[in-house]
């Protein structure tokens, strides 16, 4: 094929996939503000989340904390309390946070949105659209000293629904949990987290899939790079380039105007620093390790677009995209998914212990997580950020909540299970 009918071809794709999102006949108003009272939450226990969060910070839980609270697509609470760096600035309602893992659920959706056109099933083998994870091997033994190790071949194929389950085999580099496949990665150079290096997504995945799996695609649970494989995934289906499909795709019709990999020259001051407790008491700034910068969004490269983290965003940019979710795939008029398609994502895949189980993006409450108390209704779904970012949103209540903050190796911090259990306790109709 010559270059001219290439670049033709890639650009017909390209658009066919920009501009593929629908008008629906369901049209609900994009998020706006509203009393408390009158969406059913009472403002006396709103209160309690406030000194909640106070008393966090003074006990030096956290060094501060951006929250809102919706619900039938009105925010009723919004708060920023605290710092946003050590040097003492002051949190705002509008600061940009990391949100790592809290990009996979951004990632998975827009799997979904290609699904939806019947260009895969969830169970196509990935090698159908990306080769190089063909063969794949299973790892067998591992000789710590030498860093040598044994393979076989794996039973099956990585499949699409692999990768949104986090039962592909894969692993997590520095964060995995099996120090063999954490040693593996580091050894390959596999980016696993944020880099300010000139590294791009399908290099990166090339040198992913030619390592050994920790065990037959399908076969368990293990939390794994699966969401950046399906951002490349997302790329050579749609043709687009990973950061740019999620632009046109889902920030631009949600209107998350703050929400992206890299941050533009006027929002660098709204960046918060993400914080570490201080020797001797207090914060000071956290700034990664050797295996990545958390600087990233500011400095570097800007070339690592990872679909399992490395999206900034603000509160209420997150809850745009968790109000489309509540409201059944359609948001001011435009439907990203069908409902029949929220309840496909939904649904059991994997146990994630007692209280809730696994869909293919998020963790959702069972029948057990009603009766442990704390987690909300059943149907309520929710992940959360490596650098202490949480949300959760209720169907049923058409609630939606987030909690953000940027810390790592912070002491004690209840914030989290406190400030779900308070906002379900605030419900009053």
């Amino acid at each position: 094929m010559n270059r001219t009918l290439f670049v033709v071809l890639l650009a017909l794709t390209g658009a066919f996939t920009v501009f593929a999102q629908t008008p629906s006949g369901q049209i609900t108003p994009p998020l706006g503000d509203a009393a408390p009272a009158d969406m059913g939450l009472s403002p006396e226990r709103l209160e309690r989340i406030d000194a909640m969060i106070e008393t966090a910070i003074a006990e030096e839980q956290v060094p501060g904390a951006v929250a809102l609270i919706a619900r039938n697509g009105k925010i009723v609470y919004e708060r920023a309390l605290g710092k946003a760096n050590p040097a003492g600035a002051i949190l705002a309602t509008d600061s940009i946070f990391r949100i790592a893992s809290q990009t996979k659920a951004i990632t998975s959706t827009a799997v979904m949105i290609l699904w939806e056109e019947g260009h895969f099933r969830l169970d196509d083998p990935l090698e159908k659209f990306l080769p190089e994870f063909a063969n794949p091997v299973v790892l067998e033994a591992y000789d710590e000293q030498t860093g040598h190790y044994i393979t076989r071949p794996a039973k099956s194929s990585i499949t699409v629904r692999h990768l949104l389950t986090h039962r592909s085999g894969l692993g997590y580099g520095i964060i995995d949990g099996d120090p063999r496949m954490r040693q593996i990665y580091i050894d390959a150079g596999i980016t696993d987290l944020y880099s300010t290096e000139p590294v791009v997504l399908a290099d990166n995945v090339k040198k992913l899939a030619a390592l050994p799996l920790l065990f037959d695609p399908g076969e368990r649970y293990h939390y794994a790079e699966g969401l950046d494989v399906a951002g490349r995934l997302v790329e050579v289906v749609s043709g687009l380039p990973f950061d740019e499909f999620l632009q046109t795709r889902l920030f631009e019709p949600l209107g998350m105007k703050d929400t992206q990999f890299y941050l533009r020259p006027d929002q660098v001051d709204r960046l918060v620093t993400v914080q570490q407790p201080a020797e001797g008491g207090g914060w000071e700034k956290y700034v990664g390790n050797e295996h990545y910068d958390a600087d990233y969004p500011i400095k570097g490269a800007r070339t690592w677009f990872g679909g399992g983290a490395g999206l900034t965003s603000t509160v209420r940019d997150y809850a745009a995209f968790l109000q489309m979710y509540v409201n059944g795939g359609e948001y001011n008029g435009t439907r990203i998914l069908s409902r029949t398609t929220i309840n496909t994502i939904m649904a059991h895949q994997s146990d994630l212990g007692k209280e809730a189980h696994l869909g293919l993006a998020f963790r959702v409450v069972t029948d057990s997580g009603v009766a442990a108390g704390g987690f909300g209704g059943i149907d309520t779904f929710s992940w959360g950020g490596y650098f202490n970012t949480n949300y959760f949103a209720d169907p049923h209540e058409e609630l939606v909540a987030m909690i953000f903050k940027q810390t790592r190796n912070q002491r004690k911090d209840t914030t989290a299970w406190k400030f779900r259990q308070l906002v379900f306790t605030a419900i009053d109709d």
